[in-house]
């Protein structure tokens, strides 16, 4: 076993063991009738217009893998893209390691249809970097406008918190000047990333934003029932929780979005209305992804036994070696 397969797994224990405890501690004190009740007690409205949010997050995400796929170059269409995907991120975002879960499961999806190892790699990656520069402007947004919020739970001062709302902005106008003007891929040692094209970069940055955007919308809504819940408390609750899970590296953020967001919200995030979040944003995307998931691999199968090839190459708009940016 490689020294990379043990830490992963070690990762997958410690996450798993950090979720159980955090959701030990944050539902300790309710019984299970009392959890179902909380949840029943949200009016089916606005369990419908927080499925929405949802909705229009995994849109977005689908942007996500639009502008990677732009940015390799290839003119794959977007009900393609949209399909793979939809398939990776809601299972990878439920069962942890995103990263690596819904990589493969991309993998599996843009090579058949002609894609190299190179390019997915490099989708996966602009991929990354959209999550990145999303969380960043919502980050920024909240920090400068709701300092308070976060300065509490952070232990720092309203002025520390809004420097790093700024510095977060910063980033990001600093990313788009990157991309507006630089061509040479960047390096580090062996590691090389060349900016895209300032039209991607913006795209990145507005799909980006959007998406998390809509994912603090749906939060809102599942709190907004038992509370008077701003946008912006809510927002700052996610983007908080989100610090936490990049530290956990707990699956799917299991738990600590939980315990983070009640530990920010107080009272006001209700039992029910945090796992009505959990099942509106994670189970029920996985409950679609997984058997479509299968849907699509069966498809793959039956073309391949007819003997259809198990790929088919994409028209590219460059020659297949070219690593230019798009």
């Amino acid at each position: 076993m490689t020294a990379r397969k043990i830490l992963t797994y070690l990762m997958l224990i410690v996450g798993f063991g950090a979720a159980g405890y955090l959701l030990y501690h944050t539902f300790r004190d309710y019984t299970l009738d009392q959890v179902v009740q909380s949840v029943t007690a949200i009016p089916p409205v606005h369990l419908a217009i927080a499925l929405v949010f949802a909705f229009g997050s995994y849109l977005c995400l689908t942007g996500f893998d639009w502008a990677g796929v732009r940015y390799v170059r290839n003119d794959l269409p977007y009900p393609k893209i949209a399909l793979a995907s939809f398939i990776a991120l809601s299972i990878g975002q439920s069962v942890g390691l995103s990263g690596l879960s819904s990589g493969a499961l991309r993998y599996r999806y843009y090579a058949h249809w002609g894609m190299s190892t190179e390019d997915v790699a490099k989708i996966v990656l602009l991929s990354g970097v959209t999550v990145g520069i999303g969380m960043a402007v919502l980050t920024g947004l909240v920090m400068i406008l709701n300092p308070a919020d976060a300065a509490g739970v952070l232990k720092l001062s309203k002025s520390v918190v809004t420097m790093i709302g700024i510095a977060c902005l910063a980033v990001t106008a600093l990313y788009l000047l990157m991309a507006a003007t630089l061509r040479t891929p960047l390096k580090i040692r062996s590691w090389s990333f060349a900016m895209p094209r300032l039209k991607i970069a913006i795209a990145q940055v507005v799909i980006g934003t959007i998406n998390f955007a809509l994912v603090s919308a749906c939060l809102r809504e599942v709190m907004a029932t038992t509370a008077d819940v701003s946008y912006l408390k809510a927002a700052t609750a996610f983007v908080l929780a989100n610090m936490a899970i990049l530290i956990t590296h707990a699956p799917g953020g299991l738990g600590v979005l939980e315990a983070t967001v009640r530990h920010v919200m107080g009272s006001d995030a209700s039992i029910g209305a945090l796992v009505a979040f959990r099942v509106i944003y994670f189970f029920v995307p996985f409950f679609i992804g997984l058997p479509l998931s299968l849907i699509v691999e069966a498809v793959f199968r039956a073309r391949k036994a007819r003997g259809g090839s198990n790929t088919t190459p994409m028209a590219k708009l460059e020659p297949r070696g070219s690593v230019e940016p798009a």
